[in-house]
């Protein structure tokens, strides 16, 4: 089935629980996750990809499909049943039942843990695979991190333009992709350092002289050992 795009854009917040519950099943994201990526695909078609057979991935499709994130497609010969997803982007809002809202233990903090590392996976995998690649698309990969300074109101404008900046190129609803385009996995996570609270609590605990009378003393130590 060749892969189709150009749909129009419909993102959804989750908040539904029993969505959430529903993507609480790890093939249920992956098979989520791939029709995000490539468009309408058969559970055949996505067995091959996720690892499972395709009566399984028939079963958890259709499962997806009662709480409203899959539905079927149009066939283009008339005899294969394609899905595809509801909305061609997807984030996790705020419930109004409290298990569900983000913290230790709760549907959506797992979901949030999962991506993470589902991306972790995925960018090895792209390692692991970089010679079989292309050159062209081997020169044109990124592999970046960053330690920006920025305020909050900062950082949440530098993810809206961000944002605005990618929206034209997302695989399902882009209607002038040029020969020779694939599908790319581009993940962008941006928040506060976690070591940065643990940076602020040292310093508002020591004095500034014994901060500088610390760093004289291992000055010193670095010159006699030099000397």
């Amino acid at each position: 089935m060749s892969f189709t795009s150009g749909r129009p854009e419909r993102r959804t917040t989750v908040t539904d629980p029993r969505a959430l519950r529903a993507l609480a099943h790890p093939l249920r994201l992956a098979l989520l996750d791939h029709l995000m990526s490539f468009g309408p695909r058969t559970a055949s078609e996505c067995a091959a990809v996720v690892g499972s057979t395709a009566s399984n991935c028939s079963y958890h499709l259709r499962a997806l499909a009662k709480v409203g994130l899959v539905e079927p497609a149009d066939a283009e010969d008339g005899r294969e049943r394609p899905w595809r997803s509801a909305s061609t982007g997807l984030s996790f809002g705020r419930s109004e039942d409290p298990e569900f809202e983000i913290g230790a233990d709760t549907v959506e903090r797992a979901l949030a843990d999962r991506q993470v590392d589902d991306e972790g996976a995925l960018v090895h995998r792209a390692i692991a695979q970089r010679d079989e690649q292309p050159v062209e698309w081997r020169e044109a990969s990124i592999l970046s991190g960053y330690a920006l300074k920025l305020t909050a109101v900062e950082l949440r404008e530098l993810g809206e333009r961000l944002d605005a900046l990618i929206r034209p190129y997302i695989a399902l609803t882009r209607t002038d992709a040029p020969a020779g385009s694939d599908v790319v996995a581009l993940h962008l996570n941006a928040f506060r350092h976690p070591d940065a609270i643990a940076a602020a609590r040292v310093a508002e605990e020591r004095p500034a002289e014994s901060r500088v009378a610390e760093e004289r003393l291992a000055e010193s130590r670095v010159a006699e050992e030099d000397s």
